[in-house]
């Protein structure tokens, strides 16, 4: 397979991760909405939650503790496979705690945008021990 990690479709996804997480950190709801592709079948699996849907996605946002302005990611790969496929994964940290998380998102072009439509999020227990 010759189409992985084509300049552009990286340069494209990337732009759309580095939106997301802007947005994530303001707590931007309709921004964070877009992202997320509009189906009963997008998936995100949480820290404490697992969420079915784009509607649950969204009404949890709307509820949960925002994420921290000190939120700083490191390790974050950008993969894409073809045009239309990519995952993202990266690490972060909170900036309040010595807690590691990590953050997985399947991203899929969809009617002409980047959309996410299945993420994970997970804290490193392992790190609790440090």
């Amino acid at each position: 397979m010759t189409d992985i990690n084509l300049p552009e479709v990286v340069k494209q996804v990337t732009e759309a991760f580095i939106d997301y997480e802007r947005a994530l950190l303001v707590n931007e709801m309709e921004t964070l909405d877009h992202y997320f592709w509009d189906s009963e079948h997008t998936v995100r699996y949480g820290v404490a939650e697992n969420l079915y849907g784009a509607q649950e996605i969204a009404a949890y946002r709307r509820v949960c503790v925002p994420v921290g302005p000190g939120r700083e990611l490191y390790n974050t790969v950008v993969s894409t496979f073809g045009e239309d496929y990519a995952t993202v994964s990266t690490q972060f940290r909170d900036g309040e705690t010595a807690r590691v998380g990590r953050q997985m998102q399947t991203w899929a072009r969809i009617d002409g945008r980047w959309q996410v439509v299945a993420a994970h999020v997970s804290i490193d227990l392992s790190s609790l021990q440090e």
